[in-house]
């Protein structure tokens, strides 16, 4: 192996209009490991990738590939070179084949440019699979027809087949099982044995120690340190991140619980959920745990009028409600912060005003119905200070926020709507170890106020830390509920598997 670092990006900087995105920052990356590029949302680490890959133009700096300069005046030509990336939102053609997807854009042809050989593509895709030990994927199964984890798997071998030699992968487990999270890390173990290295970006800080060999930190937008895995804390890995101690990651307030404010009862959605009953107090937080597709998120749509119910009943203050709609559950006071804030949450295209204030027009429109744009601009700028939404103006497009940010729009849209209940499904999801504090904090506050929180999380100390009960989900059903003081992970681990009461 070369005593050559693989890549070498020093000193780099990107101003965009009025804002200094990054100052100085460098990052060196060898052979055969992996590599953690960890900070807050809004640290940079975007912005760094999408220098090194083509995507932004840099204003200072330089960046060595194997020694020499790297030409990333396009996305091309540094696909080319070796290098290639794995987004978190994975963007693969949904409607074409596994084999399609991966040589999509080089397919081979019997005759140049006319006849496609198609035999070829999925003998390709099956040797390179059989390379991996990818075992479980059709190379001529449709690609929508995926889980998001064989997503995953499609991206790497269609990286592999690129000859990469360097494979950047942003927040690659946020929706992903821990078992197949762990056949993701035996597949990255592997090929680094063959030399190929990765960055790994990832809020998950238990994964950072187990994956990464070395660790480079950033810290708004400027560059902190890159420390050996194996002999930085998790602390001391926090406090460099964020810049102070986190002193409480659950600042869970004592909150008055009072009278039953929702109530739950036989909710059946054929196919998905079974007899779902349960209630919820104002002033609680009802945690719901579970493992992937137990239903818990197919629950709360079902609560908010997107998915079509065919019996049980729902009542808000003891009255028994019809919720067909979305606009249903806003009239009763329901805010549902979604599990996917860019697929079902943000409207990419639009800024962060009007993001925040859909919900909310009538709340700046005058009696005819007409907005006041003052008034508008006023209220969007309190919910931008009181969130810490870190943006350069309320016209930017939300889509060009980090992931961070653009859950405290989301947080930021609902709330304006003074909400009596609110669902939150992976409220922290993909989020940094200090905005996950802010929210948190929100939620426990929010609970105070006397508003009934709902609360889906996959992260167990999260579901712990937080809740006043838990239910807890399998297969559609609901196989368990625990108060606060008996809650354990393996308690709930065991009805989250399917193990009842009735069946110890």
């Amino acid at each position: 192996m070369s005593n050559t670092p693989l890549l070498k990006m020093e000193h780099i900087r990107k101003v965009f209009p009025g804002v200094v995105a990054l100052d100085d920052v460098s990052l060196t990356i060898r052979e055969g490991t992996v590599h953690a590029l960890m900070g807050e949302n809004g640290a940079g680490k975007s912005t760094l990738m999408k220098i090194l890959t083509g995507v932004y133009a840099r204003t200072e700096g330089t960046i060595l590939w194997q020694g020499k300069e790297l030409d990333t005046s396009s996305i091309t030509n540094v696909l080319e070179s070796g290098i290639t990336m794995i987004f978190q939102e994975l963007n693969p053609i949904r409607t074409m084949k596994v084999c399609e997807n991966i040589y999509v854009g080089r397919e081979p042809y019997k005759i140049r440019g006319i006849l496609l050989d198609r035999k070829k593509i999925v003998e390709d895709t099956r040797a390179l699979f059989e390379d991996l030990g990818i075992t479980d994927i059709d190379p001529n199964e449709m690609v929508g027809n995926l889980t998001v984890a064989k997503m995953q798997m499609v991206e790497i071998a269609k990286a592999i087949s690129y000859n990469a030699k360097l494979i950047i992968m942003d927040e690659p487990t946020s929706a992903i099982s821990e078992k197949e999270c762990q056949h993701l890390f035996r597949m990255v173990n592997n090929l680094k044995q063959r030399g190929i290295a990765f960055i790994f970006i990832t809020h998950k800080m238990d994964e950072v120690f187990q994956i990464s060999d070395e660790i480079t930190i950033m810290r708004d937008g400027t560059y902190v340190g890159t420390y050996d895995a194996g002999k930085i804390t998790h602390d001391e890995l926090v406090r460099l991140m964020v810049g102070r101690e986190i002193t409480e990651m659950f600042p869970k307030e004592e909150a008055k619980i009072t009278d039953v404010k929702l109530e739950v009862s036989g909710l059946t959605v054929p196919g998905l959920l079974e007899d779902i009953s349960f209630q919820v107090h104002k002033g609680e937080i009802l945690g719901f745990a579970g493992l992937m597709g137990a239903g818990r998120t197919e629950v709360m749509e079902a609560l908010f009028g997107i998915r079509k119910i065919s019996s049980g009943t729902i009542k808000i203050d003891g009255k028994e409600v019809q919720i067909h709609s979305p606009k249903d559950a806003i009239k009763y006071k329901i805010a549902f912060l979604t599990e996917d804030r860019r697929t079902t949450g943000c409207f990419l295209p639009l800024s962060v005003r009007d993001n925040i204030m859909v919900c909310s027009y009538d709340q700046v429109s005058n009696g005819m119905k007409k907005i006041s744009i003052g008034k508008e601009k006023k209220v969007c700028k309190e919910q931008i200070e009181r969130y810490a939404i870190k943006t350069p103006g309320q016209d930017q497009i939300i889509g060009n926020l980090s992931g961070g940010n653009q859950q405290k729009v989301l947080i930021a849209r609902w709330l304006l709507t003074q909400p009596d209940i609110i669902i939150l499904d992976e409220p922290t999801r993909g989020i940094d170890v200090g905005s996950k504090s802010e929210i948190h904090k929100m939620i426990s506050r929010l609970a105070g106020q006397g508003v009934a929180v709902i609360m889906i999380s996959s992260e167990l100390p999260e579901v712990l830390g937080m809740s006043d009960r838990i239910m807890v989900m399998y297969e559609g059903k609901i196989t368990g509920e625990v108060l606060r003081e008996e809650a354990n992970q393996e308690v709930i681990m065991r009805y989250a598997s399917g193990i009842t009461d009735e069946a110890v």
